[in-house]
């Protein structure tokens, strides 16, 4: 104990550089901590979103769940459409003859003709008025906070008679263990995690480490003293980490203010995407512990390392004796970190990506922490041999000065330039996620196509969803009957119900087709389904609104129509055999099959059809098909939450490389005035300081450039998706590289001041 006041009182009376130097590794371990915050708290945030959901949950909605028909209860019906590129959960809810307790936010359950809705969708009412025939009913309420996952969320709950649900569950209570649409999948939240270790986590241990090593040379010869007069080794430990601990834990108190203070302000403007309650973003017991503790303890291992030196030849230190040259230790990492990488992209380049996904989604984390760390341990050996090559080789006086600098404390270039560094290293593994990401399907075509289940229609609703506005044709699939119970195996074919002229609405190639006449799709580039046969017979099960059946026995014929479709993204296959509507008996409809519309695919006009198919049938369940808005709402999530690890992984690395430039400029103070007094002028000072930061950022950007081009392939590789390598990304990477270039040499200029201060040398 006596050593840790004994450093404080070092600490204190050391005179306004190092109380400044002290401030300045509080600020910047509480910039880390609050960094470190936002990180730990996002998996709380997102189970909390959760949690909610889950709560309101009808218990056997859709058929789902395992539950059997209890006399007296309700249904329930969950139906999930896009508006625009959010998601709108409707449900729609019946009461029984037993009383049934209200999911959170409402304080009783709408009765028929009744609608609660949500604050954004209450807003969205008013705003769009034609949104009300998806909500049938009068507004009678607002859902509470409680009950929703999200501010922005769009959620309604329906009041309906019973014989209005068709294809819904048996409701006997709200709430269970999971919820059907999480807010990040739990495969998908791995890549978040992966990533942000990468982007975040990695840099920030760096960071901190490089903010608990500020003033280490003025702390250096000071522990010598302390050596020399004959403190202890352990002695000297405790003296080094009185201050370093202490910044460090009065930087983890106020990062996590800070923490709290962000989490308050943004949580209610929202981010892009991405929005939560302020109690959501609260740290768990557990994140303040490791904030609280982990920062001090970080700091307490890097001050026992700095003070090693000291403790180990006193009197070198005090004399300035020739640090020993960096070990190679950075390979150790570093080699099979990269053999990892090079053998996922080898096998993707010879077409066998990798199927053991549980395999890789672990080697791929361990390979980047393992990349990034050899990275910043390999960095000072680097510089130094770089150093010594260019200073024995130039005839420059600049580069001589510059270099020989570096060759003699090669590692504050580890300080000045690792933030940066693995900047761009973690840049490229961002991309790599955002790519895999955006291979999730969706439509990019001009059209959107509709699927509707004829079995939930009525003929009367078929022809009124056939003319809604906006839908510019329809066609009916269906697929043949065959008798489950016969033995050997029955082939089926498809077939589409459909005019010429509805067809060559959703084709954009059509030829040969003639109007009345019963023809076989051929698709180019399609295999042909062999089971469509010319002369071969297959009956098609039809039904009517009264329930009556009736079979059609189509032969396959021999006319063929060239059909290509690009543009839509159902799929029909050649084989398919197309039968014009006259065909089948007045009233009658295929039993097992699917009504398929096609309109534009512009936002407002998927609005108005989905709204126009609403006012036919509410409950109508559309599939809007190329369209996963629960994936497309989790990927926008994730999406934002690169976005903010990007954006504090370039906090990170320019605080990094602030706070260690402007330290290291201050230890170098001495060294320009021993200069300046030689003759040295501000200008050739001012090179010299550009020179040593520059040359070895460009060497180590060089290799992040290049590692994280191939961790990135690497991780495409291991994605399973149908991109493994990505050229555009690379003058993208070389223009982050390039700005870091820009950013270093900048913020070295002003680092040679003015005035000489003789006094900076008097004891040397």
């Amino acid at each position: 104990m006596k050593e840790f006041l004994l450093g404080l009182r070092l600490l204190l009376g050391s005179g306004r550089g190092n109380r400044a130097r002290f401030l300045l590794m509080v600020m910047g371990s509480a910039v880390g901590v609050c960094c470190l915050a936002v990180v730990l708290a996002i998996p709380g945030l997102l189970a909390a979103q959760d949690a909610r959901k889950a709560a309101r949950e009808p218990d056997c909605s859709n058929g789902l769940g395992e539950c059997t028909a209890e006399h007296g209860a309700g249904l329930a019906l969950t139906r999930l459409d896009p508006y625009g590129a959010d998601p709108l959960t409707r449900i729609f809810v019946a009461r029984g003859g037993k009383p049934i307790a209200p999911p959170p936010g409402l304080r009783a359950l709408p009765f028929p003709g009744e609608v609660v809705v949500s604050p954004r969708l209450h807003d969205a009412l008013r705003h769009d008025p034609g949104l009300a025939k998806m909500l049938p009913g009068r507004e009678a309420g607002i859902i509470a906070a409680r009950g929703l996952a999200h501010p922005d969320e769009l959620y309604a709950y329906i009041g309906v008679r019973r014989d209005q649900i068709k294809g819904g569950g048996h409701l006997t209570a709200f709430g269970g263990r999971h919820t059907d649409f999480p807010t990040v999948e739990s495969s998908t939240l791995d890549i978040l995690r992966f990533t942000l270790s990468g982007i975040v986590l990695l840099p920030l241990a760096v960071y901190l480490s490089v903010c608990a090593r500020l003033s280490a040379a003025a702390r250096v010869r000071r522990l010598a003293a302390l050596r020399l007069l004959g403190l202890s080794r352990r002695g000297l430990q405790r003296v080094n980490a009185a201050e370093t601990v202490v910044a460090a834990f009065l930087g983890a108190v106020l990062g996590l203010g800070g923490y709290w203070v962000v989490n308050q302000l943004v949580s209610r403007i929202g981010l892009p995407g991405f929005d939560w309650y302020p109690s959501d973003g609260s740290l768990p017991f557990r994140a303040v512990v490791v904030c609280l503790l982990g920062c001090p303890v970080l700091a307490w291992f890097v001050s026992r390392f700095g003070a090693k030196r000291a403790a180990d030849n006193p009197l070198a230190v005090r004399r300035s004796a020739e640090v020993k040259a960096p070990a190679l230790w950075g390979l150790v990492p570093l080699i099979p970190g990269l053999g990892i990488i090079v053998g996922y992209c080898a096998v993707g380049a010879a077409g066998h990506a990798p199927s053991d996904t549980k395999l890789s989604s672990v080697l791929m984390p361990v390979a980047v922490v393992l990349v990034g760390a050899g990275l910043v341990l390999t960095l000072p050996a680097l510089s130094r041999a770089l150093a010594r090559k260019i200073a024995a080789t130039t005839g420059s006086l600049t580069l001589g000065i510059a270099m020989r600098r570096n060759e003699v404390e090669p590692s504050g270039t580890l300080r000045v330039a690792t933030g940066l560094v693995l900047l761009v290293y973690a840049a490229s593994l961002t991309q790599g996620v955002l790519i895999e990401l955006d291979q999730v399907s969706k439509n990019t075509a001009p059209v959107q196509a509709y699927s509707i289940q004829l079995s939930e229609l009525t003929d009367d609703k078929r022809r009124a969803v056939g003319e809604v506005p906006g839908v510019r044709t329809h066609m009916v699939e269906a697929t043949s009957w065959s008798d489950s119970d016969a033995p050997g195996p029955f082939p089926a074919i498809q077939a589409v119900i459909a005019t010429c002229g509805q067809l060559r609405g959703m084709a954009s190639v059509l030829k040969g087709c003639v109007e009345g006449r019963p023809a076989r799709l051929m698709v180019p580039g399609d295999t042909y389904d062999d089971a469509s046969r010319p002369g071969a017979r297959f009956p098609f099960r039809l039904v009517d609104d009264d329930g009556r059946h009736r079979t059609l026995t189509v032969q396959v014929p021999q006319q063929t129509v060239h059909y290509q479709d690009d543009a839509v993204t159902h799929t029909v296959s050649s084989g398919t055999v197309l039968i014009p509507p006259s065909l089948l008996p007045e009233g009658f409809r295929p039993d097992y099959g699917s009504l398929t519309l096609l309109s534009d695919s512009a936002p407002q006009v998927v609005r108005s059809v989905l709204q126009g198919i609403a006012a036919v049938d509410p409950t109508l369940e559309v599939e809007t098909e190329g369209v996963d808005i629960a994936a497309l709402r989790q990927i926008s999530v994730i999406k934002t939450l690169l976005g903010v690890g990007m954006v504090l992984g370039l906090v990170i690395g320019v605080a990094a490389y602030l706070v260690a430039a402007t330290d290291r400029a201050m230890e170098r103070k001495s060294q320009v005035t021993a200069l300046s007094l030689l003759g040295a002028r501000r200008r050739t000072l001012r090179a010299v300081q550009v020179a040593q930061v520059v040359l070895p950022l460009v060497v180590g950007l060089l290799l992040a450039v290049v590692t994280g081009k191939a961790a990135e392939s690497s991780y495409l590789v291991t994605g399973g998706g149908s991109v493994f390598w990505d050229g555009d990304g690379v003058p993208l990477l070389l223009a982050s590289a390039v700005g870091a270039v820009v950013v270093a040499a900048l913020g070295a200029l002003p680092l040679i001041g003015r005035r000489i201060d003789p006094e900076l040398i008097r004891r040397d």
